[in-house]
């Protein structure tokens, strides 16, 4: 048994949401993890996001599913429309349904919602803020990563869940600009009182010619609305990834969609709408060496029409958190990680691109049943139960790491949970 399984010094480079939830679980089993984000502090910034069924599964692994669910909206059914006339092409039921169906609930809320609900399951004092990366050296004998203030630190092994302009992936590949996808979005949320008398349902896409409209309710008492529209673009003209939208040239664009729409976009306060490139990169995803390894938009950015990006950064950190506890050595680990996500990985990159997902009659459960918890099951790759604190069993490693993880959780987290199934 060497140090990169049994008590590994971990650095994380980037705290958003993938890097928050693989911090966590690290931390749990009994690893010496630090993170380490650009951002000056932590911040409610963002838009909205979907936690589906799948995304879920993980927050419940981590005993911080209830803060989402008490932060966001229930949809009771996803609806896709003909965005001319309304004309319903496909309504998938969730709610209740998502739970017999898929094994859990989907979630709409804000981003910040479910980034905070994931740094409290990381241990306090273990993310250093307004740290750049700048290079990584690495030694025989660890890693050392520098930051553009000049400090250093070493760890065994490094993450990448830097996102899509990922500094350690530069440092693996040289850099690469993300490419523009020639596709744009305006996305704005503003109160549920200026909709006026306007019956809005719990979560829509609006289908239109290369363009749609996405919108939703951003809390369960239903007080925030939130859409997302999108549309072609031929260039982007900045480095930027955003800038204040032209409310008057989103509806000029949008202008042939169904009135209900019209009037949603309509009703937005100026200042509140951005406009937004999507970037990607090409599918040959990166997922690192023996000891550097990328989870999330830092291996595979890809675009958002299957509101599927945090979820797959989930998913990641699940089955490297797996591979690791079932590996006698980070290189096997990680080579185990990178051969079972790829296959899927590849699959969501293409559904999204194509942008065809639940256009008419859908088979979501390739999406939204995937159990990162259990899939590819095998002595290199134990399956977990619900929670981390039952961690038993499962693998060589599992008991001594169940030991670790008594003394690692940190004392701010949820209690432990009962293996059973649970309710929502």
């Amino acid at each position: 048994m060497t140090r990169t399984t049994s008590a590994a010094r971990v650095a994380i480079v980037g705290a958003g949401i993938g890097g928050c939830a693989l911090g966590a679980m690290l931390q749990r089993i009994g690893h010496d993890v630090r993170l380490f984000e650009q951002a000056p502090a932590f911040a409610r910034v963002g838009a909205g996001i979907h936690l589906s069924p799948n995304l879920m599964r993980v927050m419940r692994l981590l005993g911080v599913h209830r803060q989402a669910l008490w932060a966001g909206q229930e949809p009771d059914a996803f609806a896709n429309r003909q965005a001319a006339d309304g004309e319903l092409l496909y309504r998938l039921p969730l709610g209740e349904n998502a739970i017999g169906r898929f094994g859990a609930t989907f979630v709409t809320l804000k981003r910040g919602d479910l980034h905070a609900a994931l740094l409290g399951a990381v241990a306090p004092g273990t993310i250093a803020w307004g740290k750049r990366l700048a290079g990584l050296d690495p030694a025989a004998d660890a890693i050392r990563l520098t930051f553009e203030d000049g400090s250093s630190e070493t760890a065994d092994l490094v993450i990448g869940a830097d996102g899509l302009r990922s500094r350690v992936r530069e440092a693996l590949r040289g850099f690469e600009a993300p490419e523009f996808s020639g596709q744009v979005a305006f996305r704005g949320a503003y109160p549920r009182a200026l909709l006026g008398e306007l019956a809005v349902e719990d979560l829509t896409k609006w289908w239109g010619d290369r363009k749609f409209v996405l919108s939703y309710w951003l809390d369960r008492a239903r007080r925030e609305f939130y859409f997302a529209a999108m549309t072609p673009q031929a260039e982007w003209p900045t480095q930027a990834s955003s800038m204040p939208g032209d409310v008057d040239e989103m509806q000029a664009i949008f202008a042939d969609f169904h009135p209900a729409v019209r009037h949603m976009l309509a009703r937005a306060p100026r200042e509140s709408v951005m406009k937004w490139a999507l970037f990607e990169r090409s599918p040959q995803f990166e997922f690192g060496n023996e000891r550097v390894v990328l989870i999330g938009d830092a291996c595979h950015p890809m675009r958002p029409f299957m509101s599927q990006g945090a979820a797959m950064a989930l998913e990641d950190a699940t089955i490297l958190l797996r591979a690791l506890i079932g590996s006698s050595n980070a290189a096997s680990a990680f080579s185990t990680y990178a051969q079972c996500r790829v296959a899927r990985l590849g699959e969501v990159h293409r559904v999204s691109a194509a942008n065809t997902f639940m256009h008419g009659p859908t088979e979501p459960e390739w999406v939204f049943g995937y159990d990162a918890l259990t899939a590819h099951a095998s002595s290199a790759l134990p399956p977990l139960p619900v929670e981390l604190d039952w961690l038993v069993g499962a693998s060589p490693l599992a008991a001594r790491m169940q030991a670790a993880a008594t003394r690692a959780v940190p004392s701010h987290r949820s209690p432990p949970m009962p293996h059973a199934p649970v309710p929502y």
